[in-house]
Protein backbone atom coordinates (compact mmCIF):
# COMPACT_ATOMS: atom_id res chain seq x y z
CA UNK A 1 0.00 0.00 0.00
CA UNK A 2 1.48 3.78 -0.61
CA UNK A 3 3.17 4.74 2.10
CA UNK A 4 3.95 8.41 3.07
CA UNK A 5 6.21 8.89 0.27
CA UNK A 6 3.65 8.23 -2.30
CA UNK A 7 0.68 9.82 -0.75
CA UNK A 8 2.56 13.30 -0.33
CA UNK A 9 3.75 12.62 -4.20
CA UNK A 10 -0.26 12.65 -5.31
CA UNK A 11 -0.95 15.36 -3.10
CA UNK A 12 1.39 17.48 -4.24
CA UNK A 13 1.31 16.43 -8.50
CA UNK A 14 -2.90 17.21 -7.49
CA UNK A 15 -2.74 20.35 -6.14
CA UNK A 16 -1.25 22.36 -9.18
CA UNK A 17 -4.36 20.46 -11.21
CA UNK A 18 -7.35 20.55 -9.05
CA UNK A 19 -6.59 23.93 -6.24
CA UNK A 20 -9.63 26.32 -7.44
CA UNK A 21 -11.52 24.28 -9.41
CA UNK A 22 -15.43 23.73 -8.71
CA UNK A 23 -17.08 20.26 -8.45
CA UNK A 24 -19.78 20.65 -10.52
CA UNK A 25 -20.94 16.79 -10.31
CA UNK A 26 -19.80 13.53 -9.05
CA UNK A 27 -20.12 10.12 -10.32
CA UNK A 28 -19.59 6.49 -8.98
CA UNK A 29 -20.62 2.94 -9.36
CA UNK A 30 -18.96 0.64 -6.30
CA UNK A 31 -21.01 2.48 -3.60
CA UNK A 32 -19.29 0.65 -0.76
CA UNK A 33 -16.01 2.65 -1.56
CA UNK A 34 -17.43 6.03 0.24
CA UNK A 35 -17.23 5.51 3.93
CA UNK A 36 -19.87 8.43 4.51
CA UNK A 37 -21.82 10.18 4.07
CA UNK A 38 -24.22 7.87 1.92
CA UNK A 39 -23.02 7.03 -1.39
CA UNK A 40 -25.92 9.64 -2.85
CA UNK A 41 -25.85 12.20 -0.21
CA UNK A 42 -21.80 12.08 -0.55
CA UNK A 43 -22.63 12.97 -4.79
CA UNK A 44 -25.39 16.13 -3.30
CA UNK A 45 -23.00 17.16 -0.52
CA UNK A 46 -19.74 17.36 -2.93
CA UNK A 47 -21.48 19.54 -5.77
CA UNK A 48 -20.79 23.08 -5.97
CA UNK A 49 -17.76 23.35 -3.72
CA UNK A 50 -14.97 24.92 -4.65
CA UNK A 51 -10.91 22.45 -3.53
CA UNK A 52 -9.32 24.70 -1.30
CA UNK A 53 -5.60 22.75 -1.05
CA UNK A 54 -5.13 19.25 -1.42
CA UNK A 55 -3.07 18.09 2.16
CA UNK A 56 -2.07 14.77 3.16
CA UNK A 57 -2.04 12.52 6.61
CA UNK A 58 -0.91 9.26 7.65
CA UNK A 59 -1.98 7.85 3.91
CA UNK A 60 -4.97 10.18 3.49
CA UNK A 61 -5.47 12.42 1.13
CA UNK A 62 -7.00 15.30 2.70
CA UNK A 63 -8.91 17.86 0.28
CA UNK A 64 -10.55 20.66 1.58
CA UNK A 65 -13.24 21.98 -0.24
CA UNK A 66 -15.47 25.72 0.44
CA UNK A 67 -18.91 25.35 1.58
CA UNK A 68 -21.95 24.39 -0.14
CA UNK A 69 -25.19 26.45 -0.20
CA UNK A 70 -27.99 24.92 1.64
CA UNK A 71 -25.67 22.19 3.12
CA UNK A 72 -27.00 20.43 6.05
CA UNK A 73 -25.37 17.32 7.66
CA UNK A 74 -21.71 18.13 5.87
CA UNK A 75 -22.16 21.60 7.37
CA UNK A 76 -20.22 24.62 5.47
CA UNK A 77 -16.30 23.89 5.23
CA UNK A 78 -15.79 19.92 4.54
CA UNK A 79 -13.03 18.06 3.53
CA UNK A 80 -13.35 15.31 1.10
CA UNK A 81 -10.48 12.07 2.34
CA UNK A 82 -9.23 9.92 0.19
CA UNK A 83 -7.66 6.75 0.55
CA UNK A 84 -5.90 5.12 -2.24
CA UNK A 85 -4.77 1.63 -1.00
CA UNK A 86 -3.30 -0.92 -3.03
CA UNK A 87 -4.06 -0.20 -6.06
CA UNK A 88 -5.89 3.35 -6.41
CA UNK A 89 -4.82 5.81 -9.24
CA UNK A 90 -5.88 9.49 -8.95
CA UNK A 91 -5.42 11.58 -12.17
CA UNK A 92 -6.99 14.52 -14.12
CA UNK A 93 -7.94 14.03 -17.73
CA UNK A 94 -9.93 15.99 -19.95
CA UNK A 95 -14.28 14.55 -19.43
CA UNK A 96 -14.66 13.38 -22.99
CA UNK A 97 -11.81 10.98 -22.37
CA UNK A 98 -12.95 7.21 -22.38
CA UNK A 99 -13.05 6.27 -18.70
CA UNK A 100 -12.07 2.30 -18.47
CA UNK A 101 -14.26 -0.73 -16.51
CA UNK A 102 -11.89 0.23 -13.43
CA UNK A 103 -12.47 3.89 -13.17
CA UNK A 104 -15.31 3.72 -10.29
CA UNK A 105 -15.30 7.28 -9.44
CA UNK A 106 -15.18 10.55 -11.56
CA UNK A 107 -15.47 13.77 -9.81
CA UNK A 108 -16.48 16.73 -12.67
CA UNK A 109 -14.49 19.79 -12.47
CA UNK A 110 -15.53 23.34 -13.45
CA UNK A 111 -12.86 23.74 -16.51
CA UNK A 112 -14.14 20.47 -18.78
CA UNK A 113 -11.25 18.09 -16.34
CA UNK A 114 -12.79 15.29 -14.44
CA UNK A 115 -10.02 13.76 -11.36
CA UNK A 116 -10.64 10.43 -11.85
CA UNK A 117 -9.81 7.16 -8.85
CA UNK A 118 -8.95 4.49 -11.24
CA UNK A 119 -8.99 1.42 -9.18
CA UNK A 120 -8.95 -2.97 -10.06
CA UNK A 121 -9.62 -4.22 -6.79
CA UNK A 122 -11.69 -1.71 -5.26
CA UNK A 123 -10.08 -1.22 -1.96
CA UNK A 124 -10.24 2.66 -2.16
CA UNK A 125 -12.18 4.71 0.44
CA UNK A 126 -13.24 7.99 0.57
CA UNK A 127 -15.34 10.04 2.92
CA UNK A 128 -16.70 14.33 3.08
CA UNK A 129 -16.65 15.12 6.25
CA UNK A 130 -16.99 18.48 8.13
CA UNK A 131 -14.96 20.79 10.06
CA UNK A 132 -15.31 22.17 13.37
CA UNK A 133 -14.35 25.74 14.38
CA UNK A 134 -11.15 24.73 15.30
CA UNK A 135 -10.10 23.02 11.87
CA UNK A 136 -10.52 19.19 13.18
CA UNK A 137 -12.10 17.22 10.78
CA UNK A 138 -15.17 15.61 12.57
CA UNK A 139 -15.68 11.58 12.15
CA UNK A 140 -19.00 9.97 10.83
CA UNK A 141 -20.33 10.54 14.58
CA UNK A 142 -18.84 14.35 14.70
CA UNK A 143 -17.60 13.39 18.27
CA UNK A 144 -13.90 13.05 17.33
CA UNK A 145 -11.01 13.99 14.91
CA UNK A 146 -11.27 11.72 11.87
CA UNK A 147 -7.69 11.25 12.47
CA UNK A 148 -7.62 10.91 16.19
CA UNK A 149 -6.07 7.42 16.21
CA UNK A 150 -3.27 8.39 14.27
CA UNK A 151 0.53 9.50 15.34
CA UNK A 152 2.82 12.09 14.95
CA UNK A 153 3.92 12.99 11.11
CA UNK A 154 7.46 12.01 11.53
CA UNK A 155 8.53 14.46 8.69
CA UNK A 156 7.11 17.59 10.88
CA UNK A 157 9.05 20.42 12.35
CA UNK A 158 7.21 19.24 15.88
CA UNK A 159 8.61 15.78 15.91
CA UNK A 160 11.59 15.99 17.32
CA UNK A 161 14.16 13.73 18.93
CA UNK A 162 13.13 14.66 22.11
CA UNK A 163 9.38 13.64 21.42
CA UNK A 164 10.59 10.33 19.31
CA UNK A 165 12.86 8.94 22.42
CA UNK A 166 9.75 9.42 24.94
CA UNK A 167 7.62 7.39 22.44
CA UNK A 168 9.65 4.78 21.76
CA UNK A 169 10.93 4.49 25.53
CA UNK A 170 7.48 3.68 26.03
CA UNK A 171 6.82 0.89 23.83
CA UNK A 172 8.48 -2.48 24.34
CA UNK A 173 7.20 -4.00 20.58
CA UNK A 174 9.54 -5.05 17.69
CA UNK A 175 11.16 -2.04 16.08
CA UNK A 176 9.91 -3.11 12.25
CA UNK A 177 5.86 -3.46 14.21
CA UNK A 178 6.65 -0.36 15.83
CA UNK A 179 6.95 1.66 13.04
CA UNK A 180 4.50 0.21 11.24
CA UNK A 181 2.05 1.09 13.97
CA UNK A 182 -0.27 3.95 13.11
CA UNK A 183 -0.56 5.34 16.37
CA UNK A 184 3.32 5.23 17.13
CA UNK A 185 4.15 7.42 13.81
CA UNK A 186 1.61 8.16 10.52
CA UNK A 187 2.12 7.16 7.44
CA UNK A 188 4.97 4.54 7.26
CA UNK A 189 5.13 1.23 6.33
CA UNK A 190 6.41 -2.31 5.22
CA UNK A 191 8.95 -0.47 2.55
CA UNK A 192 10.24 2.46 4.69
CA UNK A 193 10.15 0.68 7.64
CA UNK A 194 12.86 -1.74 6.68
CA UNK A 195 14.84 1.00 4.75
CA UNK A 196 14.82 3.10 7.78
CA UNK A 197 15.86 0.07 9.86
CA UNK A 198 18.47 -0.52 7.39
CA UNK A 199 20.37 2.47 7.46
CA UNK A 200 20.45 3.08 11.39
CA UNK A 201 21.99 -0.51 11.89
CA UNK A 202 19.34 -1.84 14.19
CA UNK A 203 17.68 -5.65 13.92
CA UNK A 204 14.07 -5.48 12.93
CA UNK A 205 13.04 -7.75 15.48
CA UNK A 206 15.39 -5.28 18.30
CA UNK A 207 12.72 -3.30 21.13
CA UNK A 208 11.76 0.22 20.91
CA UNK A 209 12.99 0.34 24.93
CA UNK A 210 16.25 -1.82 23.98
CA UNK A 211 17.93 0.84 22.37
CA UNK A 212 20.76 3.41 23.50
CA UNK A 213 20.28 6.98 23.20
CA UNK A 214 22.86 7.10 19.96
CA UNK A 215 20.92 4.07 18.39
CA UNK A 216 17.36 6.52 18.98
CA UNK A 217 18.80 9.40 17.47
CA UNK A 218 20.52 7.46 14.53
CA UNK A 219 16.92 5.68 14.11
CA UNK A 220 15.36 9.02 14.16
CA UNK A 221 17.37 10.39 11.71
CA UNK A 222 17.14 7.63 9.27
CA UNK A 223 13.86 7.31 9.17
CA UNK A 224 13.37 10.80 8.38
CA UNK A 225 15.98 10.72 5.62
CA UNK A 226 14.34 8.13 3.97
CA UNK A 227 10.96 9.47 3.62
CA UNK A 228 12.05 12.65 2.88
CA UNK A 229 14.57 10.64 -0.21
CA UNK A 230 11.40 8.47 -1.28
CA UNK A 231 9.30 11.92 -1.50
CA UNK A 232 12.27 13.36 -3.75
CA UNK A 233 12.20 10.54 -6.11
CA UNK A 234 8.28 10.87 -6.06
CA UNK A 235 7.72 7.52 -4.47
CA UNK A 236 8.59 3.21 -4.69
CA UNK A 237 6.50 1.71 -7.57
CA UNK A 238 7.05 -1.73 -6.61
CA UNK A 239 3.99 -2.57 -7.34
CA UNK A 240 0.99 -0.52 -9.03
CA UNK A 241 1.40 2.84 -7.15
CA UNK A 242 1.34 5.52 -9.99
CA UNK A 243 0.92 9.51 -8.96
CA UNK A 244 -0.60 11.44 -11.75
CA UNK A 245 2.45 12.55 -13.04
CA UNK A 246 3.45 8.23 -13.66
CA UNK A 247 5.35 5.87 -11.85
CA UNK A 248 8.10 6.93 -9.07
CA UNK A 249 11.81 5.60 -8.95
CA UNK A 250 12.46 4.97 -5.74
CA UNK A 251 12.38 1.48 -6.25
CA UNK A 252 15.67 1.65 -8.14
CA UNK A 253 17.56 2.92 -4.97
CA UNK A 254 15.94 0.74 -2.06
CA UNK A 255 18.97 -1.18 -0.52
CA UNK A 256 17.25 -4.01 1.45
CA UNK A 257 13.17 -4.20 0.67
CA UNK A 258 12.58 -6.47 -1.76
CA UNK A 259 16.12 -7.69 -2.47
CA UNK A 260 15.78 -11.06 -0.69
CA UNK A 261 19.46 -13.25 -1.60
CA UNK A 262 20.87 -10.25 -3.36
CA UNK A 263 24.06 -8.35 -1.95
CA UNK A 264 23.78 -5.87 1.00
CA UNK A 265 25.19 -2.59 -0.38
CA UNK A 266 26.88 -2.05 2.48
CA UNK A 267 28.92 -5.45 3.89
CA UNK A 268 28.11 -7.17 0.62
CA UNK A 269 26.39 -10.31 1.92
CA UNK A 270 23.12 -11.65 1.10
CA UNK A 271 19.80 -9.85 2.18
CA UNK A 272 17.62 -12.14 4.42
CA UNK A 273 14.14 -12.09 4.34
CA UNK A 274 11.79 -13.27 7.06
CA UNK A 275 7.89 -12.42 8.25
CA UNK A 276 7.20 -10.06 11.24
CA UNK A 277 3.60 -9.42 11.95
CA UNK A 278 2.24 -11.08 8.45
CA UNK A 279 4.81 -8.54 6.82
CA UNK A 280 7.29 -9.60 4.77
CA UNK A 281 10.40 -7.52 6.47
CA UNK A 282 13.85 -7.57 4.51
CA UNK A 283 17.92 -7.11 6.25
CA UNK A 284 21.22 -7.31 6.69
CA UNK A 285 21.89 -10.62 9.23
CA UNK A 286 25.41 -8.56 9.24
CA UNK A 287 25.07 -5.06 9.49
CA UNK A 288 21.40 -5.15 11.57
CA UNK A 289 22.57 -8.09 14.07
CA UNK A 290 20.06 -8.71 17.42
CA UNK A 291 21.82 -8.25 20.22
CA UNK A 292 21.92 -11.65 22.76
CA UNK A 293 20.07 -10.30 25.19
CA UNK A 294 17.22 -9.91 22.77
CA UNK A 295 16.66 -13.24 21.65
CA UNK A 296 13.98 -15.07 22.55
CA UNK A 297 11.85 -17.86 21.95
CA UNK A 298 10.03 -16.01 20.08
CA UNK A 299 12.39 -13.91 18.10
CA UNK A 300 14.41 -17.93 17.66
CA UNK A 301 10.90 -18.97 16.16
CA UNK A 302 10.57 -15.84 13.49
CA UNK A 303 14.87 -15.92 12.74
CA UNK A 304 14.36 -19.86 12.12
CA UNK A 305 11.83 -18.83 9.08
CA UNK A 306 14.24 -16.65 7.69
CA UNK A 307 15.40 -17.11 3.92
Amino acid sequence: MPELPEVETIARELRPLIEGRTVEDAWFDWPRQIKHPSPDEFVRQLRGRMILSVDRRAKWIVVSLTGQQGADSVGDEAVLAIQVKMTGFLHVVAADEPADKHVHFRFRLDNGQDLRMRDPRKFGRMGLYRRNETGMVLGAGEQSDLFAAFGPEPLDDTFTLADFRRRLRRRKARLKTLLMDQGFVAGVGNIYADEALWRARLHPLRTGAGLNPGQERELYDSLRAVLLEGIERRGSSVDSYRAPAGAGNMQHFLNVYGRTGQPCPRCGRPTRRMVVGARSTHFCAWCQRLPQRERTQSTGTLLAGMR
